[in-house]
């Protein structure tokens, strides 16, 4: 696979990111490091994140509550009962999506949510534009015809066809906009990627021993 989510390393040992972001603490991130980990649980887990559902999937936690152990077990619970997730700071995870690109998880989740929130944005602008934003061609043809200004003659009045196209266009114009701006943000993505490739970091010791991350 040319291109794999959430693999990386923490300094030279491989680590699957199985949350980016712990939620009220974007900073830190659950990991399990993969080498540890028994075949029984190690080889599903792989099978998980190279398979459709695993890659589609925002967050490896998902698949992994819904993919089992060759012990028919569900993985995520496993990992959290055996003590396996580690909660570690999103800073020293260097995400390794192919064998030459490298990102730390810090700069990735920075990216991710700045797409997120030009989804949002996209959307709002839709809600604006359908109620007030923009007005509806077929309000302001409406009031052309109560208006009895002597200047208007039928010939400037749009018709029910005019109509019609006027708020067809406007609807494909901003299907592509928003189809532009996925494209330009997915390229941006991958670009970064590329082009500041980052230096494997090995992290600080810790003082004291790690607490268990709790899966809710």
């Amino acid at each position: 696979m040319s291109f794999l989510r959430h693999v990386g390393k923490i300094g030279d040992r491989s680590v699957a990111v199985v949350f980016r972001e712990i939620p009220g603490e974007p900073h830190m991130c659950l990991i399990v490091y993969t080498q540890t980990l028994n075949a029984h649980i190690h080889d599903p887990l792989m099978r998980t994140i190279e398979s459709d559902i695993g890659q589609n999937s925002e967050n490896l936690a998902d698949a992994l509550n819904r993919t089992y152990t060759q012990e028919g077990k569900i993985i995520l619970q496993v990992l959290h009962h055996e003590g396996l997730l580690k909660k570690i700071q999103t800073s020293q995870v260097v995400m390794t999506p192919t064998p030459t690109t490298q990102i730390k998880l810090e700069e990735l989740n920075k990216i991710l949510d700045e797409m997120q929130q030009g989804e949002a944005a996209v959307k709002r602008l839709a809600e604006l534009d359908k109620s007030a934003g923009i007005q509806d061609p077929a309000d302001v043809a409406r009031r052309m015809r109560n208006n009895k200004d002597a200047r208007n003659t039928p010939s400037e009045i749009l018709g029910d066809n005019q109509l019609a196209d006027s708020l067809r266009q406007q609807a494909e114009k901003m299907t592509r906009e928003a189809k532009g701006l996925m494209a330009e943000a997915d390229r941006l993505l991958k670009e970064a990627a590329q082009m500041d490739p980052v230096v494997e970091e090995k992290p600080k010791a810790s003082r004291g021993r790690p607490k268990k991350a709790l899966i809710a």
